[in-house]
């Protein structure tokens, strides 16, 4: 995921330019309409284009906060990654496991409240000031409970790549009906053909939440082993 060129605090500072014609539009107004964009028509809906439609405005109105679409997505995605509930005082009182575990909780249930914008997260890595706390909490976190440096940055990667990964299914994980449909599928199948399949059909198929939080503790299990071990690599 490629960092972009333009840095996100650099929004708004095109306002000295302005030309004349249309009235500013404030900045906050832009993101939180590029969000509702997202969230009714998809992530590859947004453009500067249709984002001004939305606003009854021109796109050079656009283009006084944002170079570019990049620069867009980015804001977009941090202003996302700004709802993200964290109790600090929580956070402090359990340990670097539970803590790191609570931390990739929280951003796949915010990432929940916005089903279509996980896609906008492949385009680019996201280094706005939200981003960068998140991670920054992270990193600490997992600095504090005594992992290796080169631990800690693959432990962050690993488990942001996973949010982000179950994350972008939840546009498609289907409703109540779909699943039972599928369920029924399962029970059906022939005994002789797939034998094991119906041996767990009853388990089938698993929510995509319950999913998320059984791999999430695999990995977390899988931590402790590798740090209880002295785990070193790349640090």
């Amino acid at each position: 995921m490629p960092v972009t060129s333009s840095s996100l605090p650099a929004a708004g500072t095109e306002s000295t330019r302005r030309s004349r014609g249309r009235p500013a539009v404030p900045l906050d107004r832009i993101l939180a309409t590029a969000l509702q964009l997202v969230d009714e028509e998809g992530a590859e809906a947004l453009s500067m284009r249709t984002l001004a439609q939305r606003l009854e405005s021109g796109t050079a109105t656009l283009y006084r906060h944002f170079t570019n679409r990049a620069v867009l997505i980015g804001h977009v995605v941090d202003r996302v990654l700004g709802e993200v509930e964290l109790d600090s005082g929580a956070l402090a009182k359990m340990s670097w496991d539970q803590a790191c575990q609570a931390l990739a909780q929280a951003m796949f249930d915010t990432l929940g409240k916005h089903l279509k914008v996980a896609p906008l997260l492949i385009e680019q890595t996201p280094i706005g000031p939200n981003a960068m706390m998140l991670r920054e909490r992270c990193l600490a976190v997992l600095l504090d409970g005594g992992l290796s440096p080169g631990l800690a940055a693959r432990a962050y990667a690993t488990l942001a790549r996973y949010v982000l990964g179950f994350a972008i299914q939840l546009a498609g994980s289907g409703n109540g009906a779909e699943q039972k449909q599928v369920s029924e599928y399962f029970h059906n199948l022939s005994s002789a053909e797939y034998p094991a399949t119906l041996a767990v059909a009853d388990s089938l198929p698993v929510p995509l939440e319950d999913e998320f939080a059984f791999g999430l503790e695999l990995i977390i299990n899988g931590l402790r082993q590798l740090h209880s071990l002295g785990f070193d690599r790349g640090s």
